[in-house]
């Protein structure tokens, strides 16, 4: 009896990981392919009634979207976080009278340790730290897409737009969590297993932002994350690498090619472990100096080395394990 249940639990988890990889690689263009298809049909008006809808409520996501804690809470979200599993680790509280910004490291394919403890109740970040609201920055093009802005919008994610930055730093009062993956697209092209690296060298803009709104700034990293998929890396100045970027730089986001353990996408099942570090405090500062913000990148960048290394062992790399950061 144990054992059927046991296997029905991990058939749960491979189906609830297997719709988010599908989600994450297709959803976005199936909505819009969708949405077209029904304009050729008799539900015509649909989709127009909708397209109206979209240009009444386009500002919406920039001005704090429509979190909804139930789909926050749903249970396809702890079948994801166990098939790794996941795992959401403190090392030192938030003050919920104060705002911060969460710089998360590394990107991987698929930002899944982000997305599970942050965009998700399944990690249990409102427990681990009371009173304080996470909000994860995505691409801003996403929130484009008719349909899929709805659903990204109810997990409560935002766009990474200065004016959507500013209103989760601004207009929702204190306790605010704004996590943002600094290396996006180029960081995810240098996700393999066994590779620590980050890129954040030239990335300064969230420190300028946590300035701005007087923010503290958290590293957090992500243990296991680039372990997930292996990924064909193509080198530097070969056709496969300048696809890459051409696309890179047209659509805002990398096409990574990958395989998974088993049916090519599912990922191999490599628990992530992401530790938030300790807050940085940041003074308030309408306009920043560039060496004002030389400073906290500088500082910000020695404590994400200091987090590493302090964890890289207890959640399972080797002592010799470096942190590259480009």
């Amino acid at each position: 009896m144990t054992k059927e249940k046991t296997q029905w639990k991990e058939f749960l988890e491979a189906v609830s990981t297997l719709q988010w990889v599908i989600s994450f690689l297709t959803l976005a263009a199936a909505c819009i392919i969708l949405m077209v298809c029904l304009m050729f049909t008799s539900l015509w008006p649909l989709p127009t009634l909708y397209f109206i809808w979209m240009v009444v409520d386009w500002q919406s996501p920039e001005r704090g979207g429509r979190k909804n804690t139930f789909v926050r809470r749903w249970r396809v979200w702890e079948h994801l976080r166990d098939f790794f599993p996941i795992k959401l680790v403190k090392t030192a509280e938030l003050n919920p009278n104060k705002n911060y910004l969460l710089g998360c490291h590394p990107h991987g394919i698929m930002s899944l340790g982000a997305f599970a403890c942050f965009s998700t109740e399944s990690c249990g970040f409102t427990e681990v730290f009371p009173g304080v609201r996470a909000t994860l920055a995505i691409l801003a093009g996403l929130f484009r897409v008719p349909l899929f802005r709805e659903y990204a919008m109810c997990t409560g994610v935002c766009p990474v737009s200065k004016p959507s930055l500013g209103h989760v730093l601004s207009k929702r009062g204190k306790g605010n969590a704004l996590v943002i993956v600094i290396g996006g697209a180029a960081e995810s092209l240098a996700s393999s297993p066994g590779v620590n690296t980050v890129v954040m060298r030239q990335r300064k803009g969230f420190v300028r932002v946590a300035l701005e709104f007087g923010a503290d700034l958290v590293p957090v990293y992500s243990f296991g994350e680039n372990d997930l998929f292996r990924q064909v890396v193509f080198s530097e100045g070969s056709l496969g690498r300048r696809l890459q970027d051409l696309f890179k730089k047209i659509m805002g986001f990398a096409p990574c090619l990958f395989l998974g353990e088993r049916f090519a996408f599912l990922p191999y099942r490599t628990p992530i472990t992401t530790v938030v570090g300790s807050p940085i405090s940041v003074p308030k500062r309408v306009t920043p100096t560039e060496e004002e913000v030389d400073h906290y990148h500088r500082l910000y960048m020695e404590c994400l080395s200091k987090l590493f290394h302090e964890h890289k062992v207890s959640c399972g790399l080797a002592e010799s394990h470096k942190l590259q950061i480009i």
